[in-house]
């Protein structure tokens, strides 16, 4: 039987601290470091995405960094494209495939197949928004239930974004999301080895999340928003600027918040972030976890004993 290549996937929640333990992966072994971070791909967007600076990239390059303007959706089919373009690279190049991040929808749909869904369409998704300015997001899901009464029974109500990609979806293929579910697209061919940073104590995730907040405003996020801000080309419309952090600066920017409560609320939704990956996390199968609160050496250990284990080292 023919041996699968092996692919190295470190995940974890927001501020556990892949991107310093990944960095150290790739100072000891032969390995390419591939973000996956559904915000990072986007240029002008580095303080609310903790996105390395760099001198560290120039120490460890990381693929899939800035590689769109904020104008350019890039979608989960994207990232499959992309990313099998890079693992393969790397494996002709005899050296190991580290993916590294937090968007766990983008591994899940490397390592289990995507339905084959249209990519995002910036002017139906605007027109969306507006509708539901106009109308109310409650609307917009009697609408979906009645275009898509399978993908609404899955859907919350309340979740304006996932509302909105299945009409988005609808409108541009005239089909309903969930017809595309049955047609899905073949999962990468590799040995996945999931490695996950989790945070024995929850609590200390959360102090970390804070301190995180408060050092993004500190280096500047309010005025590397407002930069985005008056281009001018830009608007809530768009994913890039409807992610963790970006969002909430943009609204005080229009004067919904005062800087308090938009410091609150980019806590808070980080926190929510944090949750949903954690979520996820759980039902991973053959997942490896290190304690994100260990000492990075102790973390570069355990990496590499599972590693030598796994026969990837």
């Amino acid at each position: 039987m023919k041996t699968k290549p092996k692919v190295v996937c470190l995940m974890g929640p927001t501020a556990s601290g892949k991107t310093q333990l990944a960095v150290a992966l790739h100072q000891q072994f032969a390995s390419d470091i591939i973000s996956v971070d559904s915000v990072m791909v986007y240029r002008g967007m580095d303080i609310g995405t903790a996105k390395p600076s760099a001198t560290l990239l120039a120490q460890a390059p990381h693929q899939l960094i800035d590689v769109r303007d904020p104008t350019q959706p890039y979608c989960v089919a994207n990232f499959c494209q992309d990313a099998q373009t890079f693992i393969q690279a790397s494996l002709a190049a005899q050296r190991i495939p580290l993916l590294v991040g937090g968007s766990m929808l983008y591994f899940h749909a490397l390592q289990t197949g995507l339905a084959d869904m249209s990519a995002a369409d910036t002017n139906v998704r605007r027109q969306l928004e507006h509708q539901a300015n106009e109308q109310g997001w409650a609307a917009l899901y009697t609408q979906l239930t009645q275009v898509d009464p399978v993908a609404a029974a899955n859907i919350n109500p309340n979740d304006r974004q996932r509302i909105q990609r299945a009409l988005e979806i609808y409108h541009v293929t005239g089909k309903p999301m969930s017809q595309h579910w049955q047609q899905p697209l073949p999962p990468a061919d590799y040995e996945f080895i999931n490695l996950a940073l989790i945070a024995s104590d929850r609590a200390i995730l959360h102090q970390r999340i804070e301190q995180r907040v408060q050092q993004m405003l500190a280096d500047g996020l309010i005025a590397e928003v407002n930069g985005l801000f008056e281009r001018g080309d830009l608007d809530l419309a768009l994913p890039a600027l409807r992610s963790v952090g970006y969002r909430q600066v943009w609204l005080y920017l229009q004067g919904a918040y005062d800087v308090q409560t938009m410091q609150d609320k980019i806590t808070a939704a980080t926190r929510q972030l944090a949750k949903r990956q954690l979520t996820w996390l759980r039902r991973w199968p053959n997942l490896q976890i290190i304690d994100a609160l260990l000492p990075l050496s102790e973390r570069l250990a355990a990496v590499k004993k599972i590693l030598y284990r796994l026969s990837v080292i």
